[in-house]
């Protein structure tokens, strides 16, 4: 029986064109006015440590480590220093009513009911544990953070490794047949499955493919043919 809910956001709860066509860029105006602004902050200068590690760039050469990161946005990089940096500088934003987070009608829907029927809601996405809060803190439905009981990212394991998905067990403490993960990337469900986990592949738009796993087009078809019956 699912007793835990573990979603992805992007192209799962919330529109994939939202995170690249306003988080990015937002993210790429702003963060190097952050960078020099908040310098001296122990919790930036953690993260441009990880930066200069990672990129070989100059610890002390603002510009240069600026640069690895506005690389890595345009890579779409998983790096968790620039995750993390990306988080703060779209709290600003969300702060200052800048941004506002998407969430699917559907999505917004069922986490409020999956939720309210006793189900535990996490996280697990590549963008920061700070970053996730925002988005679903601030979104243009109202604040949905009150129906998640925690939330993972890169820090766990990345996303297409079934390790990250036994680190996740262990840390939530149960089987993972009692786990629906639900993604957009089959890879992520691959990896979820070699841990144990139940799975759900988001397919919002385009033509549905052939395969054996389960397919859904939004949370109501999940909902129905995965957990009714509880």
């Amino acid at each position: 029986m699912i007793r835990v809910i573990l979603t992805d956001i992007e192209g799962t709860t919330s529109s994939i064109s939202f995170v690249h066509d306003v988080l990015f860029p937002y993210a790429a105006e702003h963060l190097p006015e952050f960078i020099r602004k908040h310098w001296d902050s122990p919790e930036v200068s953690e993260q441009l440590d990880g930066v200069a590690k990672e990129s070989g760039a100059d610890r002390e050469d603002a510009g240069a480590l600026i640069e690895a990161l506005q690389g890595w946005i345009r890579e779409d990089r998983k790096a968790t220093s620039l995750k993390a940096l990306q988080g703060m500088v779209w709290e600003q934003g969300y702060q200052q009513g800048e941004l506002n987070g998407h969430i699917y009608e559907d999505a917004a829907q069922y986490l409020q009911h999956w939720h309210d029927r006793g189900l535990r809601l996490y996280v697990y996405s590549s963008g920061s544990a700070k970053a996730q809060k925002l988005i679903f803190g601030f979104t243009t439905s109202g604040d949905f953070t009150p129906f998640f009981s925690g939330y993972f990212d890169t820090r766990i394991g990345g996303k297409r490794e079934p390790e990250a998905y036994r680190n996740i067990l262990e840390e939530l403490g149960v089987e993972g047949a009692t786990v629906l993960f639900l993604s957009d990337v089959e890879a992520e469900l691959v990896a979820a499955e070699a841990a144990g986990m139940k799975t759900a592949w988001l397919i919002r738009d385009g033509d549905l493919p052939e395969t054996e796993r389960f397919v859904a087009r939004d949370f109501a078809e999940v909902d129905a043919a995965l957990l009714r019956k509880r």
